[in-house]
Parts: structure tokens; sequence; C-alpha cells
């Protein structure tokens, strides 16, 4: 099983809420359960004795809302707005419309900033503070990662 199969298993995780699956794929089984402190943990089971890997997953309950986390000192009302998931990042609806968000665009909380697809499923992202959006960290159908910031925004 690779890393991307894995991957694509923990959004399935995150995205139904489940606390547990076990998979079994051309003779492995890998049985990934959800402790309290927010992580999974993958066991692997093949031919030799088992490998337990700690995984971090989002936080508990977290759909296509994205969190917004404030940058370090250099400014005090910026923050970010981070991946709540892993996939693929759209700026805009199509390829030719125009982005949700641009630097310099006013924003204010529930618009749409982007769409990340995961497993085939178009996600809004949407901001959760008024301001402006004074950077976008990424291009268009670049892979984004859990918890990557996507763009800075400073809060009016």
């Amino acid at each position: 099983m690779s890393l991307k199969e894995i991957k694509e298993l923990l959004v399935l995780m995150q995205e139904h809420g489940l606390a547990e699956l076990e998979v079994e794929k051309d003779g492995l089984k890998i049985r990934m359960t959800k402790n309290l402190g927010g992580r999974a943990m993958l066991v692997e089971r093949g031919a030799d004795q088992p490998m337990v890997i700690p995984i971090p997953l989002g936080e508990p309950g977290i759909t296509a809302q994205a969190k917004s986390a404030k940058l370090p000192a250099e400014a005090a009302d910026v923050f970010a707005v981070k991946s709540p998931m892993v996939g693929t990042f759209y700026a805009a609806p199509s390829p030719d419309q125009p982005p949700y968000a641009s630097v310099g665009q006013k924003v204010k909380d529930g618009d749409v900033l982007c769409i990340i697809e995961a497993m085939k499923l178009m996600n809004e992202i949407k901001c959760e503070m008024t301001g402006t959006v004074v950077e976008v960290l990424l291009k268009n159908g670049q892979a984004v990662e859990f918890d990557q910031p996507l763009f800075k925004v400073k809060k009016d």
C-alpha cells in the first residue's frame, strides 16, 4: 500500500468522523485508530511483526471550514488560513473563471477562498474573519498538506 493510499484513508477517516478503520489489500492488513490526543495510529501487519506509526490528524469534527492561526509577531493582525485536509488546491471554481480570492481583496466571514479537492470531492474553504487578503501562498493545482497555510489575511 502506497503512502498516497494511506493519506487518502486518513482523509476518509477525518471526513466521516471515523475513530477506527481497518483495510486489507494484497495480504497486507492496516488498522488505523484515532486516540484521544487527535492522532491516528497506523498498524501494519505483514509477514513480520506489526509496526505502529503515529500519524497526526486534524481536529475532531473539522470539515471543510479552514481554521485560522495567528502568524508570528511580524504582524499581530495577520492570520494564516490553513488547510483542514490533504488534497489539491484550486484558486477558482474552474480554469476559465477568476480566483475566489486575490491579494488586496476584501473578504468577510463565510466567503469562499478556494477549493481543495480530496478523493474527488470538491471542498470549499471559507474565511472565518473579515479582512484583506495579503498573500496567496499556493499556486493553482498544487498539492496541499493538512494544516498547511493557504492564505494570509489581515484582520480588519
